[in-house]
């Protein structure tokens, strides 16, 4: 008969039979070749929704560029962006470079050494705090993530929903006095080892589980139940159309790419020019038909607007969709075709745009009606190039839009720039537009 154990010695043998597992099955990992502080904390902030074997290559090729705090807080940010990429959630690399700032600033290139000055560095909460305190200096603080908060919510068989955040507090509490005395380093990592590798979401392995003896959801039949979790709000569905804008004359070869505001969502990535949306055009997404004029329309409409750009798409390239954390885009890519009388381009800068005149504005007007505009059809460059009236087909607009235009009127931002493949090299693009781009080049045996 098995003897009852009280709440603290569960605790107690919890610890020792972790610990002893962990010593021996521990991972080799990159970071964990010494306790440097700047390493974990890079480690530990890559390692936020992504996976370990993703994140080893990147957490290597980061170190070997920004092999200091100091290195990182000297970089463009666009460097940093750029060795980012493919990792995701942007923000992240943002704010890491930003706490490597403040440790420049405020504490001469060291990483703090107290919970509390840790914790007000750009980026760091409490789980990431939790981990640099723990694993570089030590300091029996409890690293508590989604991984340690199954583990521990199936050890005692807690009901408590851990999509909440009183839970994360809570078991920051009992976490913080479980830890064996001296042993914080590798009490939280035995954790979450245990977490990855053993008391996994779906399909724990409890009959290799170290503290399986002691643990009240396998005993109580549970494991697969625990933890409870409520589901988070869906996210918004957004529909979008963009455009892989060809380059012709001096441009031919590359395609047309435009830098996000340096705030906000993706701030300062590159990206393939898009237009949110709504209503009737949105309705579109649904259907089988995948070169819908008016989608077309929409991002003609956009580009000139915004740009003072005239773009004609042609036809469809692709559809993708794309998940953030709250948002949802289901995009339509179309390739189109740009005229070189729109625009003049000074080291891939798009700098003024061509003159149209009031009269062959109203003329086009005249010829054309919403009724006939077609983005689908093809227009000759060279056609466009001997007669303007031609570019009234590429957007539905009124005459007022084709007035004249002045280059002092056209907001002249550097935010998009004609590239090649080759250039992608230094620019930084979330994983949607570079999977999309890449997937072009390809079409082109570049």
């Amino acid at each position: 008969m098995m003897t009852q154990l009280s709440l603290e010695q569960k605790k107690a043998k919890y610890g020792e039979d972790l610990l002893e597992w962990y010593f021996h099955i521990q991972r080799n990992l990159p970071w964990r070749e010494n306790h440097d502080p700047y390493r974990i904390w890079v480690s530990e902030i890559m390692l936020q929704q992504t996976r370990v074997d993703t994140v080893i290559p990147y957490f290597l090729s980061f170190i070997e560029k920004f092999p200091t705090i100091q290195h990182l807080a000297e970089a463009p940010e666009e460097e940093v962006l750029k060795s980012w990429e493919g990792l995701g959630y942007y923000s992240r690399a943002r704010n890491l470079q930003a706490g490597a700032k403040m440790v420049m600033e405020q504490h001469q290139g060291q990483v703090p050494t107290t919970k509390e000055e840790v914790a007000a560095l750009k980026g760091v909460g409490p789980y990431t705090c939790g981990a640099i305190m723990s694993i570089a200096y030590n300091e029996p603080v409890p690293a508590v993530d989604g991984n340690v908060m199954r583990v521990i919510s199936r050890f005692f068989a807690l009901e408590d929903d851990i999509a909440k955040p009183s839970t994360r507090v809570k078991l920051e509490k009992l976490v913080e006095t479980m830890i064996p005395e001296g042993q914080a380093r590798y009490f939280n990592q035995a954790l979450m080892e245990l977490g990855a590798l053993i008391c996994t979401p779906k399909s724990p392995s409890c009959l290799l589980c170290p503290v399986m003896d002691n643990c009240e959801a396998r005993l109580q039949g549970r494991e697969h139940e625990l933890p409870l979790k409520s589901k988070a709000k869906k996210a918004r569905v957004e529909y979008r159309a963009a455009v892989i804008v060809e380059g012709q004359g001096e441009h031919e070869g590359k395609v047309l790419v435009r830098q996000r505001p340096s705030d906000g969502l993706l701030a300062g990535m590159w990206e393939l020019p898009h237009v949110l949306v709504e209503g009737d055009q949105a309705a579109l997404y649904a259907e089988q038909l995948k070169e819908q004029p008016l989608l077309g329309q929409a991002i003609s409409e956009e580009m000139h607007k915004r740009h003072g750009l005239l773009v004609k798409p042609r036809e469809w390239f692709c559809d993708q969709d794309h998940i953030f954390s709250h948002i949802r885009w289901n995009m339509r890519f179309f390739l189109a075709d740009s005229s070189e009388v729109q625009s003049h381009v000074g080291e891939d800068v798009v700098q003024t745009i061509a003159h149209t005149t009031a009269q062959t504005a109203a003329a086009a007007e005249r010829t054309y009606s919403t009724d006939q505009i077609d983005p689908t059809d093809h227009i000759d460059p060279t056609d466009i190039m001997q007669n303007v009236t031609t570019e009234a087909k590429l957007v539905a607009e009124s005459t007022e839009d084709y007035r004249a235009i002045t280059a002092q009127e056209i907001n002249m931002t550097p935010e998009l720039r004609y590239i090649r493949k080759e250039d992608m090299s230094t620019m930084p693009f979330p994983n949607l537009f570079l999977k999309i781009l890449q997937n072009y080049w390809k079409t082109k045996g570049v």
